[in-house]
């Protein structure tokens, strides 16, 4: 543990001079480059200040001397840096910048980068093995060139390290087209719950938080835009373009899209919508004629049905053709021909059924529903009186046209608060 410790920092190692093997100053360490992409964490090479300007020489091509300066084995793998390279430079978009930690689920701000030297064919290389997010990167940051380098080291050491693995950070990058040159995709970030990734989300710049939610998987993407605030889904939405806002809420459950685009001004809602696919469109335009208060205004339709004849069998065969999420499933919806609802069918209840088994038989002759206009008052009561995990939603003539889930009653309390 101690010798992982004892590695050099990004900040007390900026500026060192580089030698040539002759001896004579060749430039001194303006930079460290770290590869993205499939070989993401590798450290490319050191960005050296030189006569020439900024140039890139591997780490292996460095040694360490006895005067704490680094010597160049040769400067013929000296290269000069572009600019347009796919690297990640530690000092310039890492120190003082915020990141996520991904393993702490949080925004953090980097202090100082934790590098270490390994043997690597008979050569020292150089990997990034931590960033500092606590008060032993701030003290060198703040005294460095105050006092000598050794005796800062020493004084930070006395700090408790606040630290995150490399392999936990996630990188913040604003500019499209340098995130995409960068293959920065915030695959660990998207492995996170929704409700986490939107915590994270309530903690960044505008500018920030929508660089992350367009890079996540449409599907985790719509996820985490539910779980935020309606201030903050409006303006996350009203700063996409059309086409990746209507990616987004496609995937959202149709009566939560509903309520965001009625918050909405009209063009922009209009303008969504007409990019939706035509499916997903006509969902939440039926939503988006009811009022919001009411029981239709906080249904979704997404629910399984099956006809009132069917058997346990069918039940389960319209459980696997269900393309909504299924995670909310709790119950089966019976209805006839002209779409009535005839029963409500518990899924726990139809699992330890045999598969030959009526559906009628085994669904409770009490089940409550509620008219689409009843207002969402009425509904919260619904679910409190009789402990409800869903409600189904009828229109004037019964036939069943959503239902009301106990997440959408939640979010209603939640914003009355």
């Amino acid at each position: 543990m101690n010798e992982k410790r004892n590695g050099p920092s990004l900040t007390l190692l900026l500026g060192t001079p580089i030698t040539e093997p002759r001896g004579s100053l060749f430039g001194r360490l303006n930079d460290i480059a770290v590869a993205t992409g499939t070989d993401a964490g590798r450290i490319a090479g050191l960005v050296l200040k030189t006569k020439k300007g900024l140039e890139l020489v591997p780490a292996t091509e460095v040694m360490g001397t006895p005067s704490g300066a680094l010597e160049l084995r040769s400067t013929e793998a000296v290269q000069p840096l572009r600019g347009d390279e796919n690297f990640i430079l530690l000092k310039h978009d890492l120190l003082d910048r915020q990141i996520i930690d991904v393993h702490g689920r949080k925004v953090v701000r980097v202090n100082d980068v934790d590098l270490q030297w390994f043997s690597r064919e008979e050569k020292q290389d150089l990997r990034v093995r931590e960033v500092e997010v606590g008060l032993r990167g701030a003290v060198r940051r703040l005294l460095l060139g105050v006092m000598p380098r050794n005796a800062l080291d020493k004084l930070a050491r006395q700090f408790p390290p606040r630290v995150i693995p490399w392999e936990f950070v996630d990188v913040i990058e604003v500019d499209p087209a340098r995130r995409v040159k960068l293959k920065i995709e915030h695959d660990r970030l998207a492995q996170m719950h929704p409700s986490d990734i939107a915590d994270i989300l309530e903690d960044l710049a505008p500018a920030e938080r929508e660089a992350i939610l367009t890079t996540l998987d449409e599907e985790v993407a719509a996820e985490t835009l539910e779980e935020v605030e309606p201030k903050l889904q409006k303006a996350l939405v009203e700063s996409m373009d059309f086409e990746t806002a209507a990616g987004i809420v496609e995937e959202m459950d149709p009566g939560a899209a509903a309520d965001l685009l009625a918050e909405l001004p009209e063009e922009r809602s209009e303008a969504i919508l007409g990019e939706m696919a035509p499916e997903e469109r006509q969902e939440v335009e039926e939503l988006l004629e009811f009022r919001e208060d009411s029981a239709a205004g906080r249904m979704t339709p997404a629910f399984v049905q099956a006809r009132v004849e069917a058997t346990v069998a069918d039940g389960i065969e319209a459980l696997r053709m269900f393309e909504a999420d299924p995670e909310g499933v709790t119950e089966i919806y019976l209805v006839d021909e002209k779409r009535a609802l005839k029963g409500v069918v518990p899924l726990a209840r139809m699992i330890l059924a045999k598969p030959e088994t009526r559906l009628d038989v085994l669904t409770d002759p009490r089940f409550i529903s509620c008219r689409a206009d009843a207002h969402q008052n009425d509904v919260a009561e619904l679910f409190d009186k009789y402990n409800l995990r869903a409600l189904p939603v009828v229109d004037g003539e019964g036939r069943l046209v959503g239902i009301v889930e106990a997440d959408h009653v939640i979010a209603f309390l939640r914003d009355r608060l």
